[in-house]
This record gives C-alpha cells, structure tokens and sequence, in this order.
C-alpha cells in the first residue's frame, strides 16, 4: 500500500505527463522517418563522451533507460534535442546526479531481463512546450496485439549504417508474447517482464537502445511502454526477430519505490 501511495505521488507530480504541444505526424510512418520535432517532449539523449542511448523524462528530475547503457561512470543528457548536428537554441543539457540499475540486471545477459536503469539528474529540467514527462502506465497493464505504437531514437538508420542525425520514429506495432515466444520467434528469449513489437521492415537499431516505446492510452496521453533493449544479432530488421523492450508496467513498483528513496 505504502508503495502505491508513494507512487499515486509520483504520477500527481507530474500531471500534464504525455501530452506534447507539437503533436507526432502517425499518419504515415512505416519503415521509419524523422519525428516531427518536439514531438516526443519526453525523449532525451544519453550521453557520456559521445552520445550513446536513448531514453524517457518520467518526472522533472528522473530519466528511465535501459541497464545495459550504463558503462561509464559519468552522464549527461540532453532534453529537446533534435538535430545532433546543430545547437537549435531549446535543448536543455543535465549532469546525471545518481544511477540505479535494477538489482536483478545481468549485463552478460539481456535476454535473462531487468534491463532497466533509473537516472536522477542533478536539477530538474525545465518543463516547457518542448520538454514534457511521458505518463507511466499503470503496474500489470498489458498491450494488445497489433497495438499501434513507436520507437523512438537517434540509432542507426540500418544494420551496419549510419547512426541517424536528427530524431526517427517508427511504427512498431505489439506482437503479443504468446506469438514472440514460439520457438522459431523469440523462443524462452521472450519473457513475460519483455514487450516485443514490430519485426521485418520495422525495428529500432543500435544506439535506439535505452529509449521509449510509446504508445497512446484511450486517454489520448502517450505511455512510455517499453525501454528499448536488444535485437537480433544478424540485423536490425530480422523476419521473427522483433525488437525486444523491458516491459515497462512490471517494473513500476520498483520505479515507485526507487524514486521515493531518493
């Protein structure tokens, strides 16, 4: 109970989460485009000498990313980036203050799960018209089959190419995990704590790791459902081999409680 109130808290917090003032063009995304920009207020850039995951503003001051982007000992990120190329004026750059990785990460093996890392950064971000929290969905909540959402990211644009220079998205709809843990799918790969989504044409690529799979509530708010965590060795965009995302929704206790504590 203590858990749940700590985290009813942390959502009132941060009421006016998901709801981007430059809303994302869906209309036509199919194997991948750049964002329209300021579109996904919540997506930053993790970066340590050079840039090198993605991941989610979940509250003014907390960032959710993947376990396995966390080798360095020193990070910043970057808010309201767009073009890596270009100082654009709006992007916020802050110092990560503290790192925690799930206790449960093993990072010689993301297949086993819990790749999933919470920053706390140094000051709280600037909340504005281009940098906004996304809306974390509710614990146990789970995503239909074929349900449209979208990764996000600055990874590469194919297997072996070059990383993209301005914001991607892509449509990745849910593959359910029934589907995903076939033997000629993901196999025991494919855990229950996992999102798997896309698969073929459509997939995020190396360095697109550590950041959201965004997906829209019946309330309109866009949910940060899935941090982005491994894909196919052989490519990007491997038949049967969807993307694989932490699960978002069977961690929200332990994002409750980590950012209660501190």
């Amino acid at each position: 109970m203590e858990v749940v109130l700590v985290f009813l808290v942390v959502v009132t917090a941060v009421s006016g989460c998901g709801e981007p003032v430059y809303r994302p063009d869906t209309s036509r995304v199919v194997n991948g485009e750049e964002a329209r920009p300021y579109s996904w207020p919540w997506q930053v850039s993790l970066e340590s000498f050079f840039p090198t995951c993605g991941g989610t503003l979940i509250a003014p001051n907390w960032v959710l990313t993947a376990a396995h982007c966390i080798t360095f000992h020193t990070y910043r990120v970057v808010l309201a980036e767009h073009n890596m190329n270009e100082e654009e004026g709006p992007e916020q750059l802050i110092m990560v203050e503290k790192m925690f990785l799930h206790p449960k990460w093993n990072d010689n093996c993301a297949s086993c799960g819990n790749d999933i890392a919470l920053l706390k950064l140094e000051r709280n971000a600037v909340l504005n018209d281009k940098v906004q929290p996304a809306c974390l969905p509710p614990h146990g909540a789970a995503l239909a089959h074929n349900q449209r959402c979208y990764v996000t990211g600055w990874g590469r644009l194919s297997s072996g190419g070059p990383r993209a220079t301005t914001l991607q998205q892509a449509l990745l709809p849910v593959v359910d995990h029934t589907t995903c843990s076939q033997s000629d799918w993901w196999g025991s790969s494919a855990k229950t704590t996992m999102v798997c989504a896309g698969g073929a044409s459509e997939s995020a690529c190396h360095g697109d790791s550590g950041g959201p799979l965004n997906c829209e509530g019946a309330d309109g708010k866009w949910y940060v459902e899935g941090v982005t965590s491994f894909v196919d060795g052989r490519g990007c965009n491997t038949p049967k081999k969807p993307t694989v995302f932490t699960r978002v929704a069977t961690f929200i206790p332990w994002i409750s409680e980590t950012m209660a504590q501190n």
